[in-house]
């Protein structure tokens, strides 16, 4: 199993949404270099990032981004606001592994494209769901496109995976959405990763058993429900 931190960042600290709400978000530290240093020390070998600013148009924190790539023992996927081939092409020379597209990967599809072949496997594609819908914006609004043509048009492109991520079950510990998940998994050839709802090591095998290649940890881990230490050795 592929157990991958999240550190999703908003106004330079590191926070966690519930169901991507804006307004309230949780504040778990002010520097996230230092929480990302803590996840390198528990062993983590690949650390999920993600720019709530710039995800929803508003802001950016790109700087702070910028110095947690320098971080050259452990590879980073980075997520939030990427809708052009130059952003993609300024993360991958920063040091991101990958780079995450999500509205780009809805409403632009020729962007997409150019940037999955011109930067083979290292794009990700997004899936974020809510109310069996593609959320986009910053997951603040939604697109009509059915999932499975959604999905089906990313098919033969050369991607570094796909993120599912279930918006309803986002930072409620409430369990993932395994029907969906089971479902997305039969979409899709590329390798698939969950986020949404885990809040147990138990969960994230109910995960993996559903079709996911790998599970993407957040409120868990800060809440203390699950150790990372834990989660790797599994």
């Amino acid at each position: 199993m592929l157990v991958i931190p999240a550190i999703d960042i908003f106004g330079g600290r590191c926070v966690r949404l519930t169901q991507g709400d804006y307004d309230n978000p949780t504040v778990y530290a002010e520097d996230p270099l230092e929480v990302i240093d803590r996840f390198v020390a528990a062993g983590a070998k690949r650390v999920h990032v993600v720019d709530l600013d710039a995800a929803r148009g508003s802001a950016s924190n790109r700087d702070v981004i910028a110095r947690m790539l320098g971080r050259s023992n452990v590879q980073v996927q980075v997520a939030g606001g990427v809708r052009s081939e130059e952003a993609v092409a300024r993360l991958l020379e920063s040091g991101a592994q990958w780079v995450v597209m999500a509205t780009a990967a809805v409403r632009d599809p020729h962007l997409f494209e150019r940037c999955a072949f011109g930067q083979p496997q290292r794009i990700l594609a997004a899936l974020d769901v809510r109310d069996d819908k593609a959320a986009v914006g910053g997951w603040l609004d939604t697109d009509p496109v059915a999932l499975k043509a959604l999905v089906g048009r990313w098919a033969d492109l050369p991607l570094g995976g796909v993120i599912l991520t279930c918006i309803d079950r986002d930072g409620m510990m409430s369990g993932p959405d395994l029907p969906t998940l089971a479902r997305v998994s039969k979409m899709t050839r590329h390798e698939l990763q969950y986020s949404g709802g885990i809040a147990s090591m138990d969960d994230a095998h109910r995960a993996i058993a559903a079709g996911a290649h790998a599970v993407i940890l957040g409120k868990a881990l800060y809440e203390g429900r699950v150790t990372l230490e834990q989660a790797l050795a599994t």
